[in-house]
């Protein structure tokens, strides 16, 4: 690669570094010898054995067609035969021999035999060709230009209210266009890029050698007429890539018109708009890979940018400009022809009125006497052709004269007046277009324009050669039609020259703030000089252009390209518009890739890199252990050939753990780390899937982190991964269950120098109950959801994402959930049996405060402490230990297999534990339910019905609002049901609670029990009465419930969401309590 420019931002490079397994450009700092490439890379390095040089001829012209019909009859002629020019007018000079206008120049010998003005004219029909007959054509077309990139503007009337806001685009008069280019073009030459704007129209055709080379075509339209977005003004742009090196990018235009400061801000601002909002499709390389993202007008090697771009002449009057032109183009008339008369009374009419327009600056400033205020109009040039004018009369110029000198003064002045060329570089000066790419306002970075040579491309007279706009309103005549180009070499320059001009902008602002600005001036300062310092520049990084000749672009695939603008004319005998459609051609010489020779390039890269990875790459290998210590899960089978990390089958809550054992295999050492795995639309970001934690060496990591640190290992050592699997997220659970994730993942180890590793790791779910709705739960067959999972054909994805439907399909079989009526009998058996037994470990005192214990004060049983003891999260305090998960998972796959809950559970787990597992999975199993037990449609006719009670004027007992509350609930039987099963659940335990022990219900005074009897109730007699038993309970089980079991639609207003949750918990109480009797 030393002899080739490096480039880091080249494409082939920029696909490559993104995708995983490929070989990273090392960056060996320990000064060991490492030659290794990506394979991009070393194929790019050997482009010389596929690359061959080809030269093509481009031809990129534009013409405003004002909507006139039958324009599209002239096309052939003048864009394809080059036909129309005129010599004189258009800045060509045929008859020069020396002049090297290349290969396939038609030959001008016939130029004598071409049909004349007059008569050219005198036969001008609409919707007929105005081609001069005999033309045998100026420029090169035909079968020598290798592209013809053809931009058309109003195509149809944009200012026909009706066109420019036609929310579609109408093809047929692009199809119109297209027909005649077909018929003027050699035969073969094929349309590769088309694109129309309402009344922009770009149409792009190759040779059939060049169009081989054609690739990655894009097009694309930007709007920037009414609002800023409508397509009557814009731009239509098309993006090829010639021989897979070489990126082109063609834009047609239309700006605002106006002649006025508004409407000149208002083009920058178009110009703008149409290189901001440009996006290209991504392009696709000969190996097959993609960018990242789309490119944009900037990015490309050689643009071109044609079309009406409408900026005017500025600061001088149009009608010294008229009148200057015409004085050129009336040699092409004879003085008989109607058009030669019509310019005659234009330059009479002109004349008066730079006569009148002195004499009354001459009124205005009193400077000079009338008599020599007549002699201040200098006499127009004489005509090119020596034809003398009835006007062509040579006056002298008082020299003393103070008033400023017009316009025609200026042309008197020069060097040769009556020469075409000094009348336009006159009027250049003017020229919008060229002022703002001075002051950086629109087309300054990089863009430039060949020698403009020929006349201003509007106004004209339909159907004349050089008659300017007659019409009453006169426009002054402007190069409204233009056609710039740019290199990417134009482009760097520019970028550049920025920052060199803001660094000089940054050493001055620095030498002002230390005052050196001014120490030249003091004679005694001496100035130390620092060669590492002082002689350095600011921008002394490489820069391909260094080696490079002048006129030679690098690509941005690194190729040497060169371009050369050959001609840039108008076709002034072009007479069916008032736009003068113009051209340029230029020749292109350009690296081509030849597919056959690159791909047997490619593969003997392969094979070279792959022996050099055998030999002395880094090399690692990941040694799968099945099973980790401990693991007593010895069941699972891994299936027929995988190699990867086997989980089996995973159930919910269930610990799996897996090691992966790393070994630097290889000859050197060895830098390894996990990164960011590709994925898919619907799965999380990270090295690893979220159900699954990661040790790298003990120490955690994070699933979601981008990547790991760095390991090194030397020959022969080993560094262990320990993967453990705990999917306890319902958010997951839900996914898996309905099919829309899967236990199937990869984990992507990249070996620093060496090639990446893909450890795949797999499972197999086990469908549970829990994130399903009552609905589906009803449905569900004796036997529990994982009897229905047996019998669903375990095969594609398609039919398990189907489950869903099949169970939605299934008969009702329950009233209520099965595993919703199993869970509340264990817990409320298993939670009566607790209280049972704690009563019989501690004994209630006697009246005298006497006990059968032991001396020592005895802890409260834990439903004084929490009375919403079991179902209180503070109560279960072994709920994070790895112990309680593998029992939380045991008791859900009991319920999911409907077999025993309580004997699931692992036989060393206290009764107290027992009860808090199945309570937790209680809680989690209503929470997990999508629409609750009371859903969102059920809510608001239940809190409408709280809401009338608070305001009535008897309140109603609690048995009445349980019955109201249970018409409403009737709505949905199943989740009645389910309601009442749970509240009779809770009042049933809150009931044992409070019966446990009476003395329980009140808080004693002394902290032991020791005290006799007598002075404790003496004591109690002066304290406040406290809430029954069983009322703390129903209250605090309610709080706990209301959340889970209860789904509210979102309020918005705290004051709101506080009402909300208050009735929420009311709803729940009332079903925890009676009416007091009597």
């Amino acid at each position: 690669m030393a002899s080739t420019r490096a480039r880091p931002g080249s494409n082939a490079s920029s696909l490559m570094q993104d995708v995983p397994g490929s070989y990273p450009e090392s960056n060996n700092s320990s000064g060991e010898q490492s030659n290794y490439r990506s394979l991009s890379q070393a194929v790019y390095a050997r482009r010389a054995e596929y690359v061959r040089p080809k030269h093509v001829r481009i031809k990129v012209g534009s013409w405003n067609t004002a909507a006139y019909k039958g324009t599209e009859k002239d096309v052939g002629g003048w864009f394809v035969e080059g036909k129309g020019v005129t010599e004189a007018l258009g800045g060509l000079s045929v008859n020069d021999k020396e002049q090297p206008h290349g290969q396939g120049v038609p030959d001008q010998s016939g130029m004598d035999e071409r049909e004349d003005v007059a008569s050219q004219e005198a036969r001008y029909a609409r919707k007929q060709p105005t081609i001069p007959k005999g033309d045998p054509g100026s420029l090169p077309g035909n079968g020598d230009v290798g592209l013809y990139v053809l931009g058309l503007q109003e195509v149809v009337d944009v200012n026909s209210f009706s066109e420019a806001l036609r929310p579609y685009t109408d093809p047929s008069p692009a199809n119109k266009w297209k027909d005649a280019m077909s018929a003027a073009l050699p035969n073969g030459y094929t349309l590769v890029a088309e694109q129309q704007l309402i009344g922009m129209l770009l149409l792009v055709y190759a040779s059939p050698e060049l169009a081989k080379d054609v690739k990655s075509v894009s097009m694309t339209s930007v709007g920037t007429g009414i609002a800023g977005y409508m397509g009557n003004k814009g731009a239509v742009t098309a993006r090829i890539v010639l021989g897979e090196t070489t990126r082109m990018v063609f834009v047609n235009c239309h700006l605002s018109a106006g002649a006025d400061k508004g409407a000149l801000e208002r083009r920058n601002w178009d110009a703008a708009q149409i290189v901001s909002r440009t996006r290209f499709d991504p392009i696709q390389d000969s190996m097959g890979l993609h960018q990242s993202t789309g490119e944009q007008i900037g990015d490309e090697d050689f643009a071109f940018w044609c079309g009406d771009l409408n900026y005017r002449l500025q600061g001088i009057p149009g009608d010294d400009v008229r009148r200057l032109l015409m004085l050129h183009t009336r040699n092409e008339y004879d003085l008989s022809q109607r058009s030669a008369r019509k310019i005659e009374n234009e330059l009479r009419g002109a004349t008066e009125a730079v006569k009148s327009r002195v004499n009354e600056r001459l009124s205005i400033s009193s400077v000079s006497s009338a008599g020599s205020a007549s002699s201040t109009l200098a006499s127009p040039a004489p005509s090119i052709g020596g034809a003398r004018s009835s006007i062509d009369t040579r006056g002298s110029t008082d020299s003393t004269q103070s008033t400023a000198p017009t316009l025609i003064d200026e042309i008197a002045a020069s060097d040769d007046p009556t020469s075409l060329q000094t009348t336009l570089s006159s009027l250049l000066p003017h020229d919008e277009l060229h002022q703002q790419m001075k002051l950086r306002k629109a087309f300054h970075d990089g863009w430039q324009e060949g020698p403009i040579t020929f006349l201003p491309t509007y106004k004209y007279d339909a159907g004349s050669v050089g008659v300017f706009d007659s019409s009453e309103k006169k426009r002054a005549p402007s190069w409204c039609d233009r056609i710039l180009y740019r290199t990417r070499r134009d482009r760097l320059a520019y970028e550049a020259k920025l920052k060199e001009e803001e660094y000089a902008r940054k050493k001055d602002e620095e030498m002002k703030a230390n005052g050196t600005d001014q120490a030249g001036n003091d004679e005694e300062i001496l100035y130390d000089y620092d060669p590492d310092t002082d002689a350095a520049e600011p921008n002394d990084d490489y820069d391909e252009y260094d080696d490079a000749e002048e006129g030679v672009v690098v690509t941005k695939e690194g190729f040497e390209d060169e371009i050369q603008l050959e001609y840039y004319t108008a076709h002034q005998r072009v007479l069916s518009s008032d736009h003068k459609p113009l051209d340029a051609v230029f020749l292109l010489r350009y690296d081509a890739v030849v597919p056959e020779l690159k791909a047997k390039v490619h593969a003997e890269v392969a094979k070279e890199l792959d022996k050099a990875e055998n030999e002395g790459r880094p090399s690692v290998t990941v040694v799968v252990d099945k099973h980790g210590e401990g693991d007593k899960d010895k069941s699972d089978d891994d299936p027929a050939n995988f190699e990867g990390v086997w989980l089996g089958d995973v159930r919910f809550a269930q610990g799996k753990h897996r090691t992966l054992t790393i070994a630097n295999t290889g000859r050197v050492p060895a830098s390894f780390n996990f990164i960011e795995r590709p994925v898919a639309v619907n799965q999380a970001h990270g090295i690893a899937p979220k159900w699954v934690d990661l040790k790298v060496n003990g120490a955690p990591v994070s699933s979601s982190s981008k990547g790991t640190n760095a390991i090194s290992l030397e020959p022969g050592e080993t560094c262990t991964v320990e993967l453990e699997l705990r999917i306890l997220d319902m958010h997951i659970v839900h996914e898996l269950n309905e099919g829309l994730q899967e236990l199937d993942d990869i984990l992507v180890l990249r070996v620093e120098g060496g090639r990446d590793h893909f450890i795949p790791i797999r499972g197999h779910w086990q469908d549970s109950s829990l994130g399903r709705s009552i609905d589906k739960l009803t449905r569900i067959p004796e036997g529990g959801i994982r009897k229905l999972q047996r019998q669903r054909p375990d095969s594609s994805k398609s039919k398990r994402r189907s489950s869903g439907e099949s169970e939605d399909a299934a008969p009702v079989r329950w009233s209520t959930p099965r595993e919703l009526f199993r869970l509340t009998e264990a817990v409320e058996e298993l939670s009566t049996r607790v209280v049972a037994e704690w009563e019989m470990v501690h004994p209630a005192e006697d009246e005298h405060g006497d006990s059968a214990a032991a001396p020592t004060d005895p802890a409260p049983p834990p439903w004084v402490e929490r009375p919403a003891w079991p179902f209180d999260e503070q109560c279960w305090t072994e709920r994070t230990t790895s112990h309680w998960l593998d029992a939380l998972g045991d008791a859900c796959n009991a319920l999911d297999c409907d077999e025993p809950l309580e004997a699931s559970l692992p036989g060393d787990l206290p009764k107290m534990q027992r009860l808090y597992v199945l309570a937790s999975l209680l809680v989690l199993f209503l929470r997990s339910m999508p629409d609750g037990v009371i859903t969102e449609d059920l809510w608001p006719k239940i809190d409408a019905y709280l809401a009338e009670s608070e305001k009535a004027r008897y309140k109603p007992s609690v048995d009445d609002e349980r019955t109201a509350i249970q018409e409403i609930l009737s709505e949905a039987p199943s989740h009645n049901i389910s309601f009442i099963l749970i509240t009779s659940m809770l009042e049933r335990s809150a009931q044992e609670i409070a019966g446990s022990r009476k003395v329980e219900e009140e808080l004693p005074l002394s902290p032991t029990r020791r005290t006799a009897g007598a002075l404790k109730r003496m004591a109690h007699l002066g304290r406040l009465p406290v809430a029954p038993m069983k009322e703390q309970s129903g209250t605090a089980m309610a709080r706990v419930f209301a959340d889970v079991v209860i789904r509210a639609p979102t309020v918005s207003g705290e004051k709101a969401r506080g009402v909300q949750e208050r009735r929420r918990v009311e709803v729940m109480e009332e079903f925890l309590k009676r009416d007091e009797p009597g």
